[in-house]
């Protein structure tokens, strides 16, 4: 029995219109289910490396307090008259400081130190949603 090469069903080559629209309706359902994920863990993410270095400054002005001393540090860190200034007084006494304080803290985020050094206050720590307790 020999069969006629024009009955033979000719091999598949490609895919059929159905199976292109199950493929993309299947990674649109993927990314429908994905990307608030990866927002959520985005913004997460910055969350913490924000109270990471809210935390990093208060171990930065214990350290300062230390090495210049109770009195002398309390007299320069009521000279210095803004965040910034009271930023430079403790960025040696950090591992990788940025040399503003805005660029050291993610955006969005902002710091306030205390008014007094030696009453071993932490800074307050804000961002998107208001103070954040740390």
């Amino acid at each position: 029995m020999n069969s006629h090469p024009s009955t033979l069903r000719a091999s598949r080559r490609g895919f059929s219109m159905v199976e292109m629209i199950a493929c993309v309706s299947i990674i649109g359902i993927i990314a429908f289910l994905a990307i608030p994920s990866i927002t959520r863990m985005r913004s997460d993410s910055e969350r913490n490396l924000a109270i990471s270095r809210a935390e990093s400054l208060n171990l930065a002005m214990a350290t300062y307090i230390q090495v210049a001393g109770r009195s002398q540090a309390a007299n320069e860190w009521t000279s210095a008259t803004n965040a910034q200034a009271k930023y430079e007084k403790i960025r040696p006494y950090l591992a990788y400081a940025e040399t503003t304080l805005t660029a050291y803290m993610p955006q969005d985020y902002g710091i306030t130190f205390p008014v007094s050094i030696t009453s071993m206050t932490k800074a307050s720590l804000t961002g998107p949603s208001g103070n954040i307790p740390y």
